[in-house]
């Protein structure tokens, strides 16, 4: 029998929890992938999701060579090629279009379906070759923009506490997150605290499986947050309960919140949420007497027009309560505010031969369609698959079918997207090729080791590059570095909590903890604001021409009451527990495990519509429409319609739940409005 050989590496994926993992290789080939026991938070374990990984690597559905398109876009007719007639292919177009229309005629779409900074979207890996050839740039926006840029204005920076010392609280405020469907290995930190005594509170439009575990739930409207967190200060201060020293010596414009928070009390905090007075009462005198509390708050919080804002007052809480200053109080959004490898190093923007446009990912149909001076000629999809993913499928669609577009797609599947291409490139896959990884849940970085020889003429993007910049005659030497100085160069930043974190040690050992302290207080002193402070008044927002205090910004359709009669469902499109965003939506067994798209109404709204479980129902607004089966089930509040994203569309009878989402900017950040959409439900 062959010997068998452990080989480090990390999940590549759009999830905050970062998993270190263990493939075993037997005679040249992966037999086997389990988590790493050995990384504090992976603990062994992987998701339902990732335990089928080497199942989906060795699928004969798997693109393993290079092909060009013999239909119409969007028919998903291929014909076999080489890499040489790829390469001339791409090389004499792209030639063609800079010459003939510049270099911001080009758009390389980085999206999150591996989040690397050698292979993936933290690096965006090819970025260089863009910049040489002065392309647009790209505005990753589609993940936590908003949040982000929210968080900014409070705390100074999108990290906050470190999700290990969820340990430590005795009160867990899940807010706007399902960790037991994405993100599970920080459920054990949960459980931890909750036998020390911990109450822990999910507060979801949805009774999810977390909400279900948790000792309380409380059902919003989407989009209505940070109403309920002012709510929640009103009983707070109401009591008396702030933390007048900490607030005294840490936070800034305390005087004008506090005028805020006084004009939120819990009978108008329940109007606008929908929440019940009385628990808002109970869990505000709850958070009043209990230290340290703690907030997990992620990415589906903030996909609405007052996503920014809401997770800028919900950063707020433990400024008025003091938590920041505690071990097991704070919020943690996404650690990767703490993570700041050298990505200048990475990017080379300096290679530009001039500024460039910028143009967001989650307005792809609008790039395509109404972008001019120049218009978008040539499209690189990269670990992206926006004809499924994107905001306003149909316009998406509409952009994509462009004859005059030359689109270009490094893929593993054939995805809705690469229908439309005109070349498809065949991508490695996480256990064949080297990269760097943070987890944006927790405050490691980690090291792939390629594993195996990749099947085909599957390429590493990073290697896909290097041939393409190659085959255009290109010079500048940076383009040509491997992927073990890109690593290094990523680690230069000298940054101090990267002490001892190299390319060598993590090699070795597969992952290391950045050099912060245990337990992790970032900003018990000082938060990196412009005036050191906590800023219930912010002056970046200020700077931006925004409400300096933070408060509350109502959703755009969903608060919106005209709409709301023509509409009378909010649509939540949250992430499956099958599949993550489109990653594994074409993995049969975990179809079947999903059941293909569902649509869930509360009984009241499903008997209003003479709705009844297992019809198959349209949910539509004038954007666009898709079909699922429904679910009647008191675990959605009523006037909610929740659904799942991730499903493929020609999977799923033509098309998923961002048929129906507009191409809208959140309130700062820039960032897509996925659960700020209006729908009615009808019969097929």
């Amino acid at each position: 029998m062959a010997a068998e050989l452990k080989v480090l590496g990390a999940c590549p994926l759009d999830c905050p929890d970062g998993c270190s993992w263990v493939v075993t290789v037997r005679g040249g080939k992966a037999v086997g992938l389990r988590g790493n026991p050995d990384h504090p938070y992976t603990r062994g374990a992987l998701c339902t999701k990732v335990n089928r990984w080497l199942e989906r690597a060795g699928d004969p559905e798997r693109i393993r060579y290079p092909l060009r398109r013999t239909g119409r876009k969007g028919e998903g007719r291929f014909a076999r090629i080489s890499w040489d007639e790829a390469l001339d292919e791409i090389a004499a177009r792209l030639d063609r279009i800079v010459r003939d229309h510049g270099g911001e005629a080009v758009w390389p779409y980085w999206g999150t379906g591996t989040l690397g900074y050698v292979q993936g979207l933290e690096g965006a890996a090819g970025r260089r070759f863009f910049n040489v050839l002065g392309a647009s740039a790209h505005d990753a926006n589609i993940c936590s923009a908003a949040g982000a840029a929210g968080l900014e204005c409070t705390i100074g920076s999108p990290g906050g506490m470190d999700p290990e010392d969820l340990a430590h609280a005795r009160l867990i405020l899940l807010w706007g997150t399902n960790p037991l469907t994405s993100g599970h290995h920080v459920w054990k930190f949960v459980q931890a605290a909750r036998r020390e005594g911990a109450h822990v509170v999910a507060i979801d439009p949805v009774a999810t499986r977390t909400a279900r575990q948790a000792d309380e739930h409380l059902a919003p409207l989407p989009g209505t947050d940070a109403a309920l967190a002012l709510g929640l200060l009103n009983v707070v201060v109401g009591l008396g309960a702030q933390d007048e020293e900490y607030i005294e010596r840490h936070t800034l414009g305390w005087a004008e919140f506090r005028e805020r928070i006084l004009r939120f009390p819990p009978e108008r905090a329940a109007r606008i949420t929908g929440v019940p007075k009385d628990a808002i009462v109970a869990l505000g005198e709850r958070i009043a007497r209990t230290r340290p509390t703690a907030i997990r708050a992620t990415q589906g919080l903030q996909r609405h027009g007052g996503g920014a804002e809401a997770l800028r007052t919900l950063a707020c809480i433990p400024g008025v309560t003091g938590d920041w200053a505690r071990p097991g109080g704070g919020l943690t959004f996404s650690t990767s505010g703490h993570i700041r490898l050298n990505r200048a190093a990475l990017y080379r923007d300096d290679l530009r031969p001039g500024p460039v446009r910028t143009l967001p990912m989650s307005r792809i149909g609008e790039g395509l369609l109404e972008v001019d001076d120049p218009p978008v000629k040539a499209l690189f999809v990269i670990a992206a698959n926006p004809a499924a993913s994107a905001p306003h499928q149909n316009k998406v669609r509409r952009g994509l079918a462009r004859e005059d577009l030359f689109t270009v797609v490094l893929e593993q599947f054939p995805t809705d997207t690469t229908d439309y291409a005109d070349i498809v490139l065949p991508a490695t896959m996480q256990h064949e090729h080297a990269d760097l990884h943070e987890g944006y849940g927790h405050l490691y970085l980690a090291w792939n080791e390629p594993a195996v020889a990749p099947p085909g003429e599957c390429l590493p993007t990073t290697e896909t590059f290097r041939r393409l910049a190659r085959r255009m005659g290109l010079t500048e030497p940076s383009l040509y570095d491997c992927d073990e100085a890109l690593a290094e160069q990523a680690l230069s930043s000298g940054d101090p909590w990267l002490t001892g974190v190299t390319l060598d040690r993590l090699r070795k050992e597969g992952f290391v903890r950045l050099a912060v302290p245990k337990p992790f207080l970032p900003y018990a002193e000082r938060f990196p604001t412009p005036s050191g402070r906590l800023e219930f008044r912010s002056q970046r927002a200020e700077a931006l021409g925004l409400d300096p205090v933070a408060g509350y910004t109502p959703p755009g359709e969903v608060a919106d009451a005209e709409r709301a009669r023509r509409f009378p469902l909010a649509l939540v499109s949250a992430a499956s527990h099958h599949s993550l965003n489109t990653v594994f939506g074409e993995n049969a067994e975990l179809r079947r495990r999903s059941g293909g798209p569902t649509v869930r109404l509360h009984p009241d709204d499903a008997a209003a519509r003479g709705l009844a479980s297992g019809q198959r129902v349209r949910v539509a607004n004038e954007r666009g429409a898709f079909e699922a089966v429904l679910q009647v089930t008191d675990e959605v509040r009523p006037g909610v319609a929740a659904t799942s994203k991730g499903h493929w569309p020609k999977l799923s009878g033509g098309a998923n739940a961002n048929a129906v989402v507009d191409e809208r900017d959140t309130d700062l950040g820039g960032g897509p409005v996925f659960h700020d959409t209006r729908v009615e439900v009808s019969a097929v």
